[in-house]
């Protein structure tokens, strides 16, 4: 059996916050222009009620933005202990 371990590595995580940060401008340029494309309606209109709703969902989004960082950094760190201990002597 040949199997190939993925190694982690520290430079992994520049990779990571990368991507954590691309993701977050993502989420914060989507929340600006819904919100000025909700400001622009009238309150009883469906288009103020679907750049509300999706206003709601990129707020729902975001929150889960430190949990992803948390567990994308725990992975790497296991990873990299994994492959440090199992080692064979």
């Amino acid at each position: 059996m040949n199997k190939k371990a993925q190694a982690f590595t520290i430079s992994d995580l520049g990779t990571i916050a990368i991507a954590l940060v691309v993701a977050a401008i993502i989420l914060g340029m989507g929340a600006t222009i819904l919100e000025k494309i909700q400001g622009t309606q009238t309150t009883d209109g469906t288009a103020y009620n679907s750049s509300g709703f999706g206003l709601t969902g990129l707020s729902t989004m975001a929150e889960f933005i430190p949990t992803i960082a948390i567990v994308a950094v725990a992975a790497i760190v296991i990873g990299i202990i994994l492959v440090f201990f199992g080692r064979p002597r």
